[in-house]
């Protein structure tokens, strides 16, 4: 038989159901990830080798710095990579074969090379190097013009009048007029007598090379009166001619003289005014040896005798070597 519930008293409070509360926590959804430590792992190690590379360059000199870097360039040839035609060792062609690829249209693929920034030669470095070796005999001649005429009082005054430069065509020496100075007498193809001592130096100093002569003439704008059978096409030319007939009778041989020619005006000294004194001037210029020139006769002199830190001492080397030439014709 069922016990009936205790009575509560008449002031006795109601008892409070009791409630039980189940609580099932959740996931978190996974982790936050770990992208954050690559990109610290990543920060780290550059700043390592930053602070590594500022290091190296605080502890070594130039030299050593040098070989670092040399150390890391590509000097690996990539030959044919990614070529078409066979992958083996000859990449589709023998060893006979022109190195004309991929430039042909017919054929595509790459090709690459990685060639030492200090690396020289190549199909011009013949014309390269004799380029050079007459960029070294123009200074000595330079030199050379320059000690002949400061040694004369009268030329030295003249060394205002010299300008020498070098051109594509070679080393030009142009003589110029001033307003208190000319080369010839007016409107005439005449030299004076301090521009024919001027055309002896230059002789002499153009006999220590074998280079090819070329010899322009130059006037200023002014025009010649109406009526008159005389330009500045004329007079140019004709005082080219005059220059050239100077320094033949000064020793310079006729067969080294590749162009005489008169331009006039349209080649001006000072472009802004082509009536400035200083447009009325001789151009002499020793032209650049050929690369391919075949070798005839004894060859030109060798400017380079006492050495190229030695310019006073080629003129004596020079004059032995052209004294031993007439000796022996």
């Amino acid at each position: 038989m069922a016990q009936s519930p205790t009575k509560r008293g008449r002031n006795e409070p109601e008892p409070r159901p009791i409630i039980i509360k189940k609580i099932i926590a959740e996931g978190h959804g996974g982790h936050h990830g770990g992208a954050w430590k690559v990109a610290y792992a990543d920060f780290v190690t550059a700043m390592m080798a930053f602070f590594l590379l500022m290091w190296i360059l605080g502890a070594t000199d130039e030299k050593q710095r040098k070989g670092i870097a040399d150390y890391f360039t590509p000097t690996m040839v990539q030959f044919k990579e990614k070529s078409a035609g066979s992958n083996g060792i000859f990449g589709g062609e023998s060893v006979v074969d022109k190195d004309n690829y991929p430039h042909r249209a017919a054929q595509t693929g790459s090709k690459s090379i990685s060639i030492p920034k200090d690396a020289s030669g190549g199909e011009k470095e013949g014309a390269g190097s004799t380029k050079s070796r007459d960029r070294v005999a123009f200074q000595k001649l330079k030199l050379l013009l320059q000690a002949k005429m400061a040694a004369d009082p009268k030329l030295a005054k003249m060394m205002q009048n010299v300008r020498m430069i070098e051109t594509r065509e070679g080393l030009r020496i142009d003589l110029v007029d001033q307003a208190d100075f000319a080369m010839f007498r007016s409107g005439t193809d005449e030299l004076s007598s301090e521009a024919r001592a001027l055309m002896k130096q230059v002789a002499e100093v153009t006999n220590f090379a074998d280079n090819s002569v070329i010899v322009r003439g130059h006037t200023d704008a002014m025009p010649y009166s109406k009526g008159r059978t005389v330009n500045n096409w004329t007079l140019s030319a004709a005082r080219a001619e005059a220059t050239r007939r100077a320094l033949s009778d000064f020793g310079v041989a006729g067969a080294r003289f590749a162009r005489i020619e008169g331009v006039a005006d349209r080649e001006p000294y000072v472009a802004g005014d082509p009536y400035d004194p200083r447009n009325r001037r001789m151009s002499i210029t020793l032209a650049w040896s050929a690369a391919d020139a075949p070798a005839e006769g004894p060859g030109p002199v060798d400017l380079m005798a006492g050495g190229a830190s030695d310019p006073t001492a080629m003129p004596a080397a020079g004059l032995a070597q052209i004294a031993a030439r007439k000796a022996g014709k």
